[in-house]
């Protein structure tokens, strides 16, 4: 095995995974699942059937991603991040047939106890703020918190807030990469 395990974890057979992932204390990763390389889920993750996560995506404590959601590399999903797949859920009624589908983007950070309602996305390397409800697509390098959530600026690659001059240009303090606002959306420059 080119992955780890921890004990008081369940990998299904049939379950995809990458070489180098961690899998943490009473996670279960189900059947028809794929996750990346270099991936680390903390204790009492769920991965659903079906659901695909990329290569070095780490997945805190406490989350469950269910079935139509997908999240690409290096995603951030912070501790008791909630996700959903149906809009109108009962019980007594099965709506397998109606999950949405949500795809988090490269690079992404979902804050610790926000929540992404289904059919919502979240673009590349966008900061969703802890405690925040997505009840709409998030654009790549946005910054949302809030219930409902809503924008409040635009971050780097690296995660520090961007700051735009009378050129809509901007950039990054730590990495030095520069950006510019274009149409309300953020493209990083070569």
């Amino acid at each position: 095995m080119t992955y780890f395990v921890h004990e008081t974890a369940v990998v299904d057979k049939g379950a995809v995974i990458g070489k180098a992932t961690k899998i943490w204390h009473f996670s279960h990763v189900m059947a028809g699942a794929a996750i990346g390389e270099n991936c680390i889920l903390g204790q009492n993750v769920m991965v659903a059937s079906g659901v695909h996560i990329g290569n070095g995506v780490k997945i805190q404590n406490n989350v469950s991603v269910y079935s139509g959601v997908a999240i690409e590399d290096d995603a951030f999903i912070g501790p008791s991040v909630v996700f959903t797949n149906v809009k109108n859920p009962r019980s007594f009624i099965n709506r397998r047939a109606e999950f949405l589908s949500t795809r988090i983007g490269k690079g992404a950070t979902i804050g610790a106890n926000a929540t992404v309602i289904c059919g919502n996305n979240v673009g590349a390397f966008a900061l969703v703020g802890a405690g925040a409800v997505v009840t709409k697509d998030v654009k790549a390098y946005a910054i949302v918190v809030g219930t409902p959530a809503k924008q409040m600026g635009w971050a780097s690659e690296y995660g520090h807030h961007l700051t735009f001059d009378q050129f809509n240009m901007a950039t990054c303090p730590e990495s030095g990469q520069q950006y510019k606002l274009v149409d309300f959306q953020v493209i990083k420059q070569h």
